[in-house]
C-alpha cells in the first residue's frame, strides 16, 4: 500500500473513532450468536401451528427475507385465536438481547411476546409466577415487529428465549439471533490439570466473572445489574487471575465512593464500605499502582474516622449493622463474628495502605483499631462462614476453624460468594485437597444441572430428583430455578450468572497451582503448588509486568517437578 493511502485510511479511522464533547465510548463488542437448539413449539391446532422450527438454526444474515419473498423463508408462526410460540436455546448464558428478523404474507407488522430465561423454565413463566418478574432487566415484555424489517429486544442475562406470536396472522420468523455485549477483555489467565471436572469449574468462574463485567463490575447480569460492593471482592480477586490489571476495577471502586459519603455505607451496609477498603488494598498489592492509592488516601482517611467510632467499649465490632451473605443471614450471632473478623482485616489493611502513603497518621490509628478488634474473640456458632472469617482473621486458628466447623457435613453450609473465603481458610488449615473436593462437589453439581455460569445462591440437596435447567418441566421432579431461592432470590427471581460465585477460579491458580504475590505490583510471586489428589496442573498468571506460565507433574514418589517461565522482572520464590 502506498504511504497516502496510509496516512489516508488512518484518518478515516481517526474520524470514524472520535468522540465529541459529552460523549463517552461503550468498552463492551456486539457479537450475533445463533441458537443451538430449538427446545420447544406450541402445538399444532386448528387456532395455531408452526412449521419450520429448525430453519431458526441454520446462519442467518439478519435481512428480510433471506429467502423467497414476500412468502417468507423463515419459521412460520400462524396465530387463528392462539398464540403460536417457539423457545430457543442459545447454548450457553449470554448478556444482552436477541435481533428478531421478520417476513411473511401479511403485509403489515404483528405483535409478538418475548421471554428470556437463564432456565427453560423461566422462560416458559408468566409474570408473577413464583417470583418471575422484571426487576432490573425487562425479560417479558409485548412488541410490534416490522413487516419486512427486524427489531432487537432486551438487555438482560439469558440462554432461553420464547417468542408468541399473540396477534392474529402469519409470520415467517426469519431469524432469532442474540446480541451479546461483552467487554473486550483477552483471559490471560489459564488453568487445566488432570481432572476435568475441576477444569470446567475454572472455566466457568472465569467465564461468570466476564459476563459480569459490563459498563461496571455487575453483581449479576439479570438481577442485579448494580456494582454491589462486597460481592464484588472476589470478582477482583477474580480479575487478577484470569484477565490482569483492567480499568472496569478502577471504574467500579471510583463509582462506589463518587456516590457514598465516608461517614456514610456502601449500598447502605457497612460491611461493604469494608470490602471496598480490602479491595483498594488488594488491588494495589496486585497492580503496584500507588498513584490511583493516593487518588483514594484523603477518602480512605475520612472511612478510617468514621470507622473507630464503631469499635465497642468492649472492642467487638459495633457497626450498626452487619451482613455476610444471604444464608447466613438468620444466623445473627455468626453474622456479628463474622463481622468482627472483617473489621479486623480491614484494620490490618489499613496499617499496610498507610505505609505505603507514607500516612503516619493514619497507620497508628489503624494499628490502634485492630489491636482493639483482635482482643475480643467471638465463636464461629457453627456459621461455615464465620468460621472461615475466624480463621483468616486469625482470631481462631484455621485448624480449630477446620475441624470445628469447615471440615463437617461436606457441602452443607457452603455459599456461592462466602464459599470463596471457606476454600482459603481450608488451605490455610493446610487442606488443600477438601477445598478441590469442594470445587468438585459444590461447583461442580450446578454444571451437572446443565449451568454455563455460576449461581447466586446454591445448594446442593437442590439436586435431589431435580430436572436440569436445559429441560422442560417433567412431572413429578422439582424445578431446581423455580422451586427454590430465599431472602431476595426466591424462584425465578433467582440469578444464575452471579459474579461473586467465581471464587475457584482464583483460589486454584493460588494454591493448586500455587501463584500467589508476595510484593506490591507482583514484582516477587510465590509459586507453591500444592497438587492434592491431581497427577498435574499447569496454567498461567497475568502480572502488570507480564504472564508466568507455570507446569507441575507429580511423580512417582509423590515429589512435584515445576516448570516455570516468568517476564523480565518478576522474582519467582519458591
Amino acid at each position: 500500500m502506498k504511504k497516502t493511502n496510509i496516512i489516508a485510511a488512518t484518518l478515516l479511522c481517526c474520524a470514524v473513532v472520535s468522540l465529541t464533547a459529552g460523549e463517552t465510548r461503550d468498552p463492551r463488542v456486539r457479537s450475533f450468536v445463533m441458537p443451538t437448539r430449538v427446545v420447544w413449539t406450541s402445538p399444532n391446532s386448528d387456532k395455531s401451528s408452526i412449521a419450520n422450527p429448525k430453519i431458526l438454526l441454520t446462519k442467518k444474515y439478519g435481512q428480510v427475507p433471506e429467502g423467497v419473498f414476500l412468502t417468507g423463508s423463515g419459521c412460520r408462526m400462524e396465530n387463528k385465536g392462539e398464540a403460536a410460540s417457539v423457545l430457543v436455546d442459545f447454548g450457553r448464558e449470554l448478556h444482552g438481547g436477541v435481533h428478531l428478523a421478520a417476513g411473511g404474507p401479511s403485509g403489515k407488522g404483528l405483535k409478538v411476546r418475548v421471554r428470556f430465561g437463564e432456565s427453560v423454565a423461566e422462560a416458559m413463566a408468566e409474570l408473577g409466577e413464583r417470583g418471575a418478574c422484571n426487576d432490573h432487566a425487562i425479560r417479558d415484555s409485548v412488541v410490534d415487529l416490522p413487516w419486512l424489517g427486524s427489531r432487537e429486544i432486551g438487555n438482560s442475562g439469558f440462554r432461553f428465549v420464547r417468542v408468541d406470536l399473540i396477534t392474529k396472522g402469519v409470520l415467517s420468523l426469519e431469524s432469532i439471533r442474540a446480541v451479546t455485549l461483552m467487554r473486550d477483555m483477552p483471559q490471560l489467565g489459564s488453568f487445566k490439570c488432570s481432572d476435568e471436572r475441576v477444569n470446567d469449574v475454572w472455566k466457568t468462574a472465569a467465564r461468570t466473572l466476564h459476563l459480569c463485567c459490563q459498563e461496571y463490575i455487575w453483581d449479576g447480569i439479570k438481577r442485579d445489574r448494580l456494582v454491589w460492593m462486597g460481592d464484588m471482592h472476589p470478582e477482583v480477586m477474580s480479575m487478577m487471575a484470569v484477565f490482569g490489571p483492567q480499568d472496569v476495577v478502577n471504574a467500579s471502586l471510583d463509582y462506589m465512593q463518587s456516590t457514598t459519603a465516608a461517614d456514610g455505607w456502601m449500598n447502605g451496609m457497612p460491611s461493604y464500605t469494608l470490602w471496598w477498603l480490602r479491595c483498594q488494598h488488594d488491588w494495589y498489592f496486585y497492580t503496584g499502582n500507588l498513584e490511583y492509592l493516593k487518588g483514594h488516601q484523603k477518602y480512605i482517611k475520612e472511612v478510617f474516622a468514621n470507622l473507630d467510632k464503631h469499635i465497642g467499649a468492649n472492642n467487638a465490632c459495633a457497626l450498626p449493622s452487619g451482613f455476610l451473605d444471604w444464608p447466613t443471614q438468620a444466623n445473627r450471632p455468626a453474622v456479628d463474628a463474622g463481622m468482627q473478623s472483617l473489621m479486623l482485616m480491614t484494620y490490618r489493611n489499613g496499617v499496610e495502605m498507610a505505609e505505603v502513603l507514607g500516612d503516619s497518621d493514619l497507620k497508628a490509628k489503624c494499628e490502634a483499631g485492630a489491636a482493639r478488634l483482635q482482643k475480643y474473640i467471638p465463636e464461629p456458632h457453627e456459621s461455615k462462614a464465620a468460621a472461615a472469617l475466624l480463621a483468616l482473621a486469625g482470631l481462631r486458628s484455621a485448624a480449630e476453624m477446620h475441624n470445628e466447623v469447615l471440615a463437617k457435613n461436606d457441602t452443607v453450609g457452603v455459599s456461592t460468594f462466602y464459599g470463596y473465603y471457606m476454600l482459603e481458610a481450608m488451605a490455610e488449615a493446610g487442606d488443600v485437597q477438601l477445598g478441590i473436593d469442594t470445587v468438585r462437589d459444590y461447583w461442580g453439581a450446578m454444571l451437572d444441572m446443565g449451568a454455563t455460569s455460576f449461581w447466586e445462591d446454591f445448594n446442593v440437596s437442590w439436586t435431589n430428583n431435580a430436572f436440569h435447567i436445559d429441560q422442560m418441566a417433567i412431572e413429578g421432579k422439582k424445578d431446581i430455578h423455580g422451586d427454590y431461592g430465599a431472602y431476595c432470590y426466591k424462584g425465578f427471581r433467582h440469578s444464575f450468572c452471579h459474579g461473586w460465585a467465581s471464587g475457584p477460579a482464583p483460589w486454584l491458580t493460588a494454591h493448586v497451582l500455587g501463584i500467589q504475590p508476595v510484593a506490591a505490583g507482583c514484582r516477587k510471586v510465590s509459586v507453591k503448588p500444592e497438587l492434592g489428589d491431581l497427577q498435574w496442573a499447569e496454567g498461567s498468571f497475568p502480572t502488570p509486568l507480564g504472564v508466568i506460565k507455570v507446569r507441575h507433574e507429580k511423580g512417582a514418589d509423590g515429589k512435584i517437578k515445576s516448570t516455570i517461565k516468568a517476564p523480565d522482572g518478576v522474582e519467582i520464590v519458591r
